[in-house]
């Protein structure tokens, strides 16, 4: 039996709009399958799923009663339809209780699809995998480094995003920029930390780091190999004051300190990266006692027309890269040395890896090839006999670089470990040392020190050969690896180290 219509349904733009919508959803049904049960499927899959392909099953339902719109206009215009009379549903006409029923049916279908989808939309574009590979190209170095990272079980909408409806909308508006960005190549290379538009870390951070759980010392130990021809094993543990010496102390002294609930920190910054301070408050919620420091070195006048922003210090000030840290080359192979990924016995690999990493790459396989020809020409020339007989050693050497390279370098994005400042600790960037330097004074004469112990103890440091240790209540003054004298208390780390120093 024929399926009979209202005559107006029969036009090509109705006919196509059907065509369109039928092909969409059939295709959302055979993909959703191929995603649900049989569990294959690129990272694009979810996008053409729930987003693309809707999409076009919306225009097609929407070109259907355009079209039948259009004829019927058409054909009042032409005298077949009485001018005055206006479009009538009558169910006792076989041809609109067709279409009556047709429409229900669908609209039923269409709602209840249009809920589903709408929710696997959300959690999709919610998800780890919609970020990082969506925009591969673009996205790499973010994902990699966080799939590296202590928060690789996080989700990233739990920290740039977070809960409420307020953010998520922001978060989606601010989307619409990047999603044009990389449909033009706009995208800047490397794309700048959104430090301005960060949801405050006592919304994100604190939902699962509770502040109010306090943690005594730590010890840490750090191996690090010199950049001689014997790769020198030169050792440091370190007692990190966290918090108080006991737990029960809270956050009296230690590193944590400063997030105590009884003492506000605030500052200026005077660049956007907020590396540099024009300020430090102090100020003691109990007594109301304030301390105003400034860095005696600076001209006043430098900061004149310059709108420097007061901001509570919180975790992210020194907690900035928790899941995106690009590794400097000296850390990175020293953790690879220590895990046997590169042979530390093999002679004056530090030396050369460091040396290799101070060239920037256009693309990651000319680096990778780089990397190969550098190493294999190094031992044939210098280490003839190694290269011929431990072959496989070196071989592991540049398996075991090329690997922590594309975990931490990525230059087709311009990524390198020197584009975004680190402020844990105070090695490649300052870090601690853009407030702890000596040079912020109080009009009292206080002064935010630069005293390596209000935050560590070194208990142990040395080479297998000459290790000194010390009980974890004592402590040792430091002993630089390499001797110059007391350069390395009168001047920052990073007068020296860049990322490519042990």
């Amino acid at each position: 039996m024929k399926l009979k219509l209202p005559n107006t349904y029969y036009n090509w733009l109705s006919l196509v709009g059907t065509t369109i919508a039928i092909i969409a959803l059939f295709m959302i049904i055979f993909l959703f399958f191929i995603s649900t049960f049989i569990e294959h499927g690129s990272s694009y899959l979810g996008l053409i799923v729930y987003i693309i392909l809707p999409g076009f099953l919306l225009i097609g339902l929407i070109l259907i009663p355009i079209g039948m719109y259009l004829k019927y206009k058409r054909e009042k215009k032409a005298g077949i339809i009485d001018k005055s009379e206006w479009p009538r549903v009558d169910l006792n006409n076989k041809t609109h209780r067709n279409a009556f029923i047709i429409f229900i049916i669908g609209t039923t279908i269409l709602l209840f699809a249009s809920a589903v989808g709408s929710y696997e939309a959300f959690h999709y574009t919610e998800s780890v995998e919609f970020c990082g590979k969506t925009c591969h190209s673009v996205m790499k170095p973010e994902y990699v480094a966080y799939q590296n990272s202590p928060h690789a079980r996080v989700a990233c909408v739990e920290c740039h995003v977070g809960s409420g409806a307020d953010w998520y909308v922001k978060s989606k508006l601010s989307g619409m920029y990047q999603v044009y960005a990389v449909t033009l190549g706009t995208v800047p290379r490397p794309i700048p930390t959104p430090i301005e538009n960060l949801r405050p870390s006592r919304e994100t951070c604190e939902r699962c780091h509770w502040p109010q759980k306090f943690y005594a010392h730590q010890i840490r130990n750090e191996k690090h190999f010199l950049s001689d021809e014997q790769n020198t094993e030169w050792d440091i543990n370190l007692v990190m004051k966290i918090g108080s010496s006991h737990s029960a102390l809270g956050l009296q002294e230690g590193i944590h300190w400063h997030i105590n609930p009884n003492v506000l920190i605030t500052y200026a910054a005077a660049d956007s990266q907020r590396q540099r301070m024009a300020w430090v408050k102090y100020k003691d919620l109990r007594s109301g006692k304030e301390i105003l420091y400034t860095n005696e070195e600076d001209d006043p006048s430098e900061f004149e027309g310059k709108e420097l922003i007061s901001r509570t210090m919180e975790c992210i000030d020194c907690h900035n890269r928790p899941s995106h840290n690009y590794k400097p080359p000296a850390f990175f192979v020293n953790s690879a040395m220590t895990a046997g990924t590169i042979p530390k016995n093999l002679p004056g690999i530090k030396s050369l890896t460091m040396q290799i990493a101070e060239n920037e790459f256009t693309t990651e396989d000319s680096a990778m090839q780089f990397i190969r020809t550098e190493i294999e020409n190094y031992y044939r020339e210098n280490h003839s006999d190694i290269f011929e007989s431990q072959n496989a050693m070196v071989q592991k050497a540049i398996t075991g670089f090329q690997n922590e390279f594309k975990k931490n370098i990525f230059p087709e994005m311009r990524v390198r470990w020197n584009v975004y400042p680190n402020n844990i600790g105070h090695l490649e960037f300052d870090g601690c040392f853009r407030c702890h330097n000596d040079k912020f004074k109080a009009t009292t004469g206080e002064v935010i020190k630069k005293d390596c112990n209000l935050c560590h103890s070194i208990v142990g440091q040395g080479t297998k050969e000459n290790f000194q240790s010390v009980s974890i209540d004592s402590t040792l003054e430091f002993v630089h690896p390499e001797d110059i004298g007391d350069a390395w208390q009168e001047e920052l780390c990073t007068s020296c180290h860049t990322g490519l120093a042990p």
